[in-house]
């Protein structure tokens, strides 16, 4: 076989599979989005971002991501850096730390919805301790703060340690010299992180807060099983058209949306964290 062949054939599977179940299903999508039976039109993205509940849910997306990928980092930075330094028992932490990635979004959501709930594990301790005389309902409308706040410890929980394995891995990566040379040198711990680790890990970082990122916006299960109707989100904006108001063509536009949307921020870290080119550990 020809050398030049070669890496064409191995390639080959991987394009099939893309073209499959990426590439096509993504056409059939924008040609959904951009016509109306007829021909190209814009009123379905007109129709979406001109309903009522497209801002509402659009803010609240973005809250949400701005309130959880920023904690997951530095919580996924505190626990690889505690990982990467021990000695004994270093798989089975890590092991325990990753359990939630074996976890679905909606057990996710059942799991804090069942310490939330007026009867569940929350209520139980504080009635138990006297802070309240009676279970209250926390997830209600009267409590939008409380709705936020549960979805977002969910969210913390299930996904930090998609970017913790990402920067254990970075880390895994860095030459023990530098941190030796550094010691040598007389350089704090904190100043060894900063100096030596973040820097390095520029590349993980970016990879895993792009992930997050858009793993952010497609937030749904979690949301569905903690706010239900009370706290609305693009994604279940995009459920609702296609099966409850069976408007595939609004589903599709709004799709595209997040998808724009998703691609704008990749763009803005992948500037922001930007690796100069031919750089190397």
């Amino acid at each position: 076989m020809s050398p030049r062949i070669l890496p064409y054939l191995l390639i080959l599977p991987v394009t099939l599979f893309l073209c499959l179940f990426f590439l096509y299903p993504f056409v059939l999508v924008a040609q959904q989005a951009f016509t109306n039976g007829v021909g190209f039109t814009l009123d379905n993205f007109r129709d979406v971002v001109g309903y009522w509940k497209f801002p509402i849910s659009l803010q609240n997306t973005l809250l949400l991501a701005a309130a959880v990928v920023p904690v997951q980092l530095a919580l996924a930075l505190l626990m690889a850096t505690m990982v990467s330094r021990m000695e004994r028992g270093r798989d089975l932490v890590l092991y325990v730390w990753t359990i939630p990635l074996g976890i679905s979004d909606l057990a996710a959501g059942i799991i804090w919805l069942a310490i939330f709930e007026q009867s569940g594990f929350l209520n139980s301790m504080m009635t138990g301790l006297g802070i309240v005389d009676q279970p209250v309902n926390l997830l209600s409308y009267q409590n939008p703060g409380m709705v936020f706040l549960a979805i977002a410890l969910a969210e913390i929980w299930r996904a930090t340690a998609i970017m913790l394995v990402i920067i254990v891995a970075g880390i895994g990566l860095i030459p023990k010299e530098y941190y030796e040379a550094a010691e040598v040198f007389g350089a704090s711990p904190w100043q060894r992180f900063l100096r030596i680790t973040l820097p390095l890990l520029r590349p993980s970082l970016q990879t895993a807060l792009i992930l997050r990122v858009v793993l952010a916006f497609e937030v749904f299960a979690v949301v569905a099983a903690l706010g239900g109707t009370l706290f609305p989100v693009l994604m279940g904006e995009i459920y609702a058209y296609q099966f409850d108001l069976q408007n595939g063509r609004a589903a599709a536009a709004l799709a595209l949306i997040v998808l724009g949307i998703s691609i704008a921020f990749t763009l803005v870290i992948l500037r922001v964290l930007r690796v100069p080119k031919g750089a190397t550990i």
